[in-house]
């Protein structure tokens, strides 16, 4: 039975994620972690970088790149695959910010994808892994209404090399550490390849199973002593 422990953020914000009794259970040792943990934890961190970034749902590349449903045409084009996505973008222009953080889960295997100055209308570079110059394109010009190629020529990307898992369940994990380290301290040179094979230890990752459920279960205390303390100031308030 999945018994709901938090809504984050708090209302009235929007796009607010419920993290259940289930969703706690996949922080447990050699446990796969899915996509409301994935969210949630993108989603606690602040600062002067993620004030100038924008972190995309889990579901975002999976909801603009799902296979056709029946009856679409066998080739979809880049206008009816941003067709999909167009509303995630509602509210924020991307090209006004600096980084732009992508969680992307494919065959049960969790990887970031990490665009940098998408603003930009020079050469920039980006962590991936293939092309997704469809969205970035149709995006700018319904933002700009003007048109714009991103090719492999004025974006280029490279598979960065960066610390690995050494087991099969944590690339969750070593997601949330790539986004971590770079809204703590984001890279500043781009010449490629990018060697980051020491951007952190390894032990980092190994107390995140932990770091998260101690987050979850502080922020439920923290509600719940807040409830408490309105049930009490109201009955004060009546007399009762």
């Amino acid at each position: 039975m999945k018994v709901p422990l938090i809504q984050y953020p708090a209302a009235p914000s929007k796009g607010r994620i419920t993290v259940t009794t289930e969703d706690l259970a996949c922080l447990g040792g050699g446990k796969f972690l899915n996509d409301v943990i994935i969210d949630f934890y993108l989603k606690s961190w602040g600062g002067p970088v993620a004030d100038r970034s924008h972190i995309f749902s889990s579901f975002f590349y999976k909801q603009l790149s799902r296979r056709r449903a029946a009856g679409e045409d066998i080739l979809l084009s880049k206008h009816m695959r941003h067709q999909r996505v167009k509303t995630w973008t509602r509210n924020v222009d991307i090209f006004t910010k600096d980084f732009l953080f992508v969680p992307v889960n494919q065959e049960a295997h969790w990887f970031l994808v990490l665009i940098c100055f998408p603003g930009l209308e020079e050469v920039q570079y980006q962590e991936f892994q293939r092309p997704t110059g469809d969205y970035l394109q149709v995006e700018w010009a319904v933002r700009r209404g003007t048109p714009r190629h991103f090719t492999s020529e004025s974006m280029k990307s490279c598979s960065c090399r960066v610390p690995q898992q050494d087991n099969s369940s944590d690339c969750g994990l070593y997601l949330l550490q790539y986004t971590h380290s770079f809204l703590q301290n984001p890279v500043v040179h781009f010449d490629l390849p990018l060697r980051l094979e020491n951007w952190f230890p390894r032990q980092l990752v190994r107390q995140k199973r932990e770091e998260i459920r101690a987050l979850i279960l502080r922020m439920r205390r923290t509600h719940e002593v807040d409830q408490t303390a309105g049930v009490s100031g109201l009955k004060q308030h009546l007399n009762i």
